[in-house]
């Protein structure tokens, strides 16, 4: 995959697989330290540990295809960075990702577009929730779709003024990380 922000839309593809209803995606900046990290959250089934230990082998999928390269093409990203990918799931409990690059290192995938990403989830998925943060130094952006839905008053998430709403919001407040 060529960016970040691909990475998150087929990791959080996975989550809805998995039937997540909420999911949370941070992307936060520490500059500091030369860490960019990224961490999907959801409330899905969650994996059992026999799959979890199988979850880096490209050839293996829940899916029904005969490859499942999303998250070994991630985490071989991050790890050409000196960074890592650690997942934690179990049944019922959901899924939590975590992965971890080094800013500054060559290697390291462009973030891409995470207002196109978004907008695909949530025009996609208007029956999800999805919250993304975004940390760098003292700034924090927050969006969550249940504020968003509970404003729109019965309007439809998905409707295009909505989503020509939202897109506005995203792209006004969305960090430029490059």
């Amino acid at each position: 995959m060529e960016d970040i922000s691909l990475h998150i839309l087929d990791i959080v593809e996975n989550s809805i697989c998995a039937d997540a209803k909420r999911i949370e995606i941070i992307l936060s900046l520490d500059a500091e330290h030369d860490l960019f990290r990224v961490e999907i959250n959801d409330d899905g089934r969650g994996m059992d540990p026999e799959t979890l230990a199988k979850v880096r082998d490209p050839f293996f999928t829940t899916k029904g295809k005969k490859t499942g390269l999303g998250i070994p093409l991630l985490a071989q990203a991050a790890e050409q960075t000196g960074g890592e990918l650690i997942l934690d799931s179990a049944p019922g409990k959901g899924t939590q990702m975590s992965v971890a690059f080094r800013w500054s290192h060559v290697d390291r995938p462009a973030i891409g577009s995470m207002t196109d990403t978004l907008m695909t989830l949530i025009a996609g998925h208007p029956d999800r929730d999805f919250v993304y943060e975004e940390r760098a130094g003292d700034r924090v952006f927050r969006f969550d779709t249940r504020e968003i839905k509970s404003d729109l008053d019965g309007v439809p998430i998905a409707a295009p003024a909505a989503l020509g709403a939202i897109r506005d919001l995203l792209k006004e407040n969305i960090q430029q990380f490059e």
